[in-house]
């Protein structure tokens, strides 16, 4: 890594203690000077450039980390193609770059390879697999204009039938013709992602503080509540970035926002067979349009993504409509030999896109463009809107540099495209780790601190739950070094057990006992 090394636990560690005691500095009045409120990947992403920049930083949610639309992603790091379909080459290459970013210096140990099938079945007119093959090439050129290494995403190649149906056996055979191989970048997962860039922040000094509501926010600070004791307080800052995403007209006036609704279904995989890669099943009738089917390496696959707008309220966490469901099922219908059912279906989850409103009222979500925006209101609340997970740095970065030019603010320039996060090591490092792989995917050098509380004592190293990897020495870890702060952390954002209620129903006695368990001596 071209980069100094990550942080390590302690002083990155977030807990309910260094909540208190920071939380208490800022009611005494302390000033910082530069204070976010949303601790979504954007938000994080602020605290942590703006740290880093010798800046003194408090970072506030309502709820928890990656609360919001962060955790309801596809969890893949996209490398621009569908953007360069619809023309915005700026976009896409902001993305192609940022991806690289990822995946070669600041979180290697989240961010992998992953490689997509896209069928060619009846359904695919040759002049579909022509256009689709032209945007896969067109994507490797991207690639190579972000400089991503070669050996970090392999070339796109096209596929025998035998070929695709090996990637992918649940594929019905009838007319398959074969298949396009391609690559992106696929995340672990989108809320660990946000936790890594969190502890991050802390560990360059950054006060990161959940169940902290911005009741309301000026150009010189914020009164807040703690949503624990519900006693309020000011927030005294030099500059404010309002990072709340689809909620961030709700703190700021005049932000027009176009919120687009993305579905998705959790199956079990032996619903789908032994899949060694993801697919793309284009959805009929569409040109440029496909769901994804993602494999998780933890006994689940996510199948997504729709794209509907959202009108009205802003729901804290968004329903998913049957409607939704049904068109996934339909698609994946159109494309499989096995029949997969609504009582497959064993978990949903909705996320809301906060797309800037720049279009007609006649315009669809799909095309409204994902390019963020950084606005500044007449008293100097610095607002970050639209963009997407894969460019949450590039958002913070812009949204850092924004707030202190208003403010005037002595700060260095950005350092975030070569720091990495808590975790990271070079994939070559990350091989040699002695900690179970799956691990080491999910906190890179941080697995062997997990993986040593487990051979403490032999139950810490078991699931929590049957059918389920995650073990009780990871409850214990997100509650004394991640932040999670009650069950609903801990199942629902720093271990995604919570996306099968089934499942999270009988983690939840596990959950709880983690709240009250010290780390044991090793």
């Amino acid at each position: 890594m071209s980069s100094p090394a990550a942080p390590t636990p302690g002083a990155s560690s977030l807990n309910a203690a260094r909540r208190s005691r920071e939380l208490a500095e800022l009611a005494d009045g302390t000033q910082v000077d530069v204070l976010v409120v949303g601790l979504g990947a954007t938000g994080a992403g602020a605290a942590l450039d703006a740290a880093t920049r010798g800046l003194t930083v408090a970072a506030i949610d309502a709820h928890d980390l990656a609360f919001g639309t962060s955790r309801w992603s596809s969890k893949l790091i996209h490398g621009g193609l569908r953007y360069l379909a619809t023309g915005q080459l700026d976009v896409a290459h902001e993305s192609a770059v940022e991806r690289g970013i990822l995946m070669e210096h600041t979180a290697p140990h989240l961010v992998r390879a992953q490689p997509f099938v896209l069928p060619l079945t009846p359904l695919v007119s040759r002049s579909q697999a022509a256009l689709a093959w032209a945007g896969f090439r067109a994507g490797d050129l991207l690639r190579a204009s972000a400089r991503t290494r070669r050996a970090t995403l392999p070339a796109p190649r096209t596929l025998s039938a035998v070929e695709t149906r090996h990637m992918a056996p649940a594929l019905r055979p009838a007319g398959l013709r074969g298949g396009l191989l391609s690559w992106d970048g696929q995340l672990t997962d989108d809320a660990r992602l946000v936790t890594a860039i969190a502890r991050t922040a802390a560990a360059h000094g950054a006060r990161i503080l959940t169940r902290t509501r911005a009741l309301h926010l000026s150009g010189a600070g914020a009164r807040v509540r703690d949503e624990l004791t519900g006693e309020e307080l000011l927030i005294r800052a030099r500059t404010v970035i309002n990072a709340t995403g689809v909620w961030a007209g709700g703190l700021v006036d005049d932000i027009r926002l176009r919120p687009s609704r993305g579905t998705h279904l959790v199956l079990r995989s032996e619903d789908l067979g032994s899949l060694t890669a993801g697919m793309h099943i284009p959805i009929p009738g569409e040109k440029n349009r496909f769901v994804l089917v993602l494999p998780q390496g933890d006994g689940r696959v996510y199948v997504g993504l729709t794209d509907e707008p959202v009108d009205g309220d802003i729901p804290d966490v968004p329903e998913v409509p049957e409607t939704d469901i049904g068109f996934l099922l339909d698609v994946l219908g159109s494309a499989l030999d096995v029949t997969v059912t609504r009582d497959d279906v064993v978990g949903a989850f909705a996320g809301l896109r906060p797309l800037l409103d720049t279009t007609s009222d006649s315009a669809r979500t799909a095309d409204i463009s994902r390019k963020h925006a950084v606005l500044t209101s007449p008293d100097g609340v610095v607002t970050v809107v639209g963009g997407k997970l894969t460019t949450y740095r590039r958002m913070a970065q812009d949204a850092v540099d924004a707030a202190t030019t208003v403010r005037n603010l002595p700060a260095g320039p950005s350092r975030t495209a070569t720091l990495p996060l808590v975790g990271a090591a070079r994939p070559a490092t990350l091989a040699t780790l002695d900690a179970p792989r799956r691990l080491v995917r999910r906190y890179g050098t941080e697995a062997l601190q997990i993986h040593a509380i487990g051979l403490t004592d032999p139950a810490l190293a078991r699931p929590v739950i049957p059918g389920h990897p995650v073990t009780a020495a990871e409850l214990l870890w997100a509650v004394h070094h991640e932040g999670a702060l009650d069950e609903s952390d801990i199942l629902d954002r720093r271990t995604r057990i919570g996306l099968v209620p089934h499942d999270r129903q009988a983690a939840h006695t596990a959950a709880r006992d983690a709240l009250t368990t010290d780390l044991p001596h090793h």
